[in-house]
């Protein structure tokens, strides 16, 4: 009986032991998974500087929008381990003297790889028209912007705090396809395509302190900012309207940071506004009803006639129009805001960028539209791709402007359901405008004027990113 005893003792004591083991284990991996949590907490802070540019006589702005006004804004990430910033710029590009310049700098000041870098632009085609008429949309000036990047950094990095991340998306019925027939000429012209692919998607990722506040915004939507393009007017047109409307919103206690999409052949679906501008500085009849963009545009872009005097009436009717598709895309990304709720501060942060090199050609004759090019073969043309992992979010980049099947064709087949493309970002390519395989013989601006031999973009672009994606995938998900 005695030995029966013993053995039943021995079993309990056996089992107590086992369960102290679990407990153990349990303590220590529960242990393990707080100190990695609080290796990785977010902190975040936002900033944004005034860049606009000294009053140009010739176009004095009416001081009554906030578009008027062109800001640099960052938003800086620390997770503990690592750090990032995200750069918005109103301007038409980030050159690549901006890049070259600004990403070290910044990467130096935030103890960063430079891979952890979006310096990305709005591409706003009124944020330079500095100098006499004709405004030319591309005078982008290198050091001061690249000294604003670094102060608004700075200042972001100054007010990083505990945070969380999420993502959300909606949709804005505001762009269209600009790739269309012109129904006099049956040429292919720059008009409303009612019937081509177009992205009406709206992403944005939000950054919060840890009670909710709004801190930081990064929104992405594919369409051009052209409302202002050889107005003459300064203005960051709708991407800085919107920006301004949701900074407002919130008291300006946070800053928003408007990236482009895949806007390459997108515009905003009614031109008429800034086509009538057009036409008021050319002495063209406004006859009340949409012109023809291109018949009104060309001659004052390639200065067959001469720039006239901008109708007051006529150009505050093109402020409030721009403020318009300001507000309303701003009340659509406050919607996404409201209802995003999966928010986390336990991320992980990494960047990677590669170079691809695809074939490329060179046109042999002229023309911007219309007409079929000719071409030879020419330089191969060096494409960069980038991806910021922001824990389940990826943010993908491309130097170039690209038609809005690829950030489609991405989203499809990306492994990370929160995936987005930002483009006029990190550097500007020499490929012209980025188009898919079916818009080889539209014979569009756009079309005409790339760079890249058929049948190489889209592999190399989708497939690269992919590849990117899949890396940080592999990665974040141990």
């Amino acid at each position: 009986m005695a030995g029966k005893n013993t053995n039943v003792l021995g079993m309990k004591v056996s089992r107590l032991k086992i369960q102290v083991l679990i407990l153990a284990a349990l303590f220590n991996l529960s242990t393990a998974r707080t100190a990695f949590s609080q290796s990785r907490i977010l902190k975040v802070g936002a900033a944004r500087v005034d860049i606009t540019p000294p009053v140009n006589p010739a176009y004095p702005p009416s001081g009554r929008y906030d578009h008027e006004k062109l800001y640099i804004r960052a938003i800086v990430l620390d997770n503990g381990e690592t750090r990032a910033a995200l750069i918005g710029a109103d301007l038409p590009d980030i050159t690549n003297d901006i890049w070259s310049g600004a990403a070290p700098a910044i990467a130096k000041e935030l103890n960063c790889p430079v891979e952890n870098l979006i310096l990305s632009a709005t591409h706003s085609h009124s944020a330079c028209p500095s100098g006499p008429p004709p405004p030319r949309f591309n005078e982008i000036k290198t050091e001061p912007n690249i000294k604003a990047m670094l102060n608004a950094v700075q200042l972001a990095k100054a007010k990083l705090q505990p945070a969380r991340v999420g993502f959300g998306t909606g949709l804005a019925y505001l762009n269209v396809n600009r790739d269309a027939i012109s129904k006099d000429s049956r040429l292919w012209t720059q008009a409303a395509n009612l019937e081509g692919p177009s992205d009406k998607t709206l992403a944005v990722v939000l950054f919060t302190d840890l009670n909710g506040a709004a801190i930081a915004g990064y929104m992405n939507y594919a369409m051009h900012a052209i409302n202002g393009f050889l107005t003459g007017i300064t203005s960051a047109d709708f991407p800085g309207a919107a920006c301004c409307y949701i900074e407002k919103a919130f008291k300006n206690n946070m800053v928003m940071i408007f990236t482009q999409g895949a806007s390459g052949d997108q515009n905003p679906l009614w031109l008429r506004p800034g086509t009538n501008a057009l036409a008021s500085k050319s002495g063209v009849d406004i006859s009340g009803f949409e012109m023809v963009r291109e018949k009104i545009e060309a001659p004052l872009r390639d200065g067959s006639v001469p720039h006239g005097k901008l109708d007051p009436e006529v150009a505050e009717n093109l402020e409030r129009w721009i403020d318009a598709l300001g507000l309303m895309l701003g009340e659509e990304a406050i919607r996404v805001m409201t209802h995003i709720d999966r928010n986390r501060s336990d991320v992980r942060i990494l960047g990677v960028q590669k170079i691809v090199t695809l074939p490329g050609r060179k046109r042999t004759n002229t023309g911007r539209e219309g007409e079929p090019g000719t071409y030879e073969d020419g330089p191969s043309v060096d494409i960069r791709l980038g991806l910021l992992g922001i824990g389940d979010i990826a943010l993908t980049t491309i130097d170039a402007e690209i038609y809005s099947i690829f950030a489609q064709h991405l989203k499809r087949v990306s492994p990370m359901t929160n995936t987005v493309m930002v483009t006029n970002a990190n550097g500007r390519t020499r490929s012209g405008y980025i188009i898919d395989d079916s818009a080889y013989g539209r014979n569009t601006f756009q079309a005409l004027g790339n760079r890249l031999k058929p049948g190489y973009a889209e592999p190399g672009i989708i497939n690269g990113l992919v590849a990117l994606i899949e890396q940080y995938a592999s990665i974040n998900s141990k």
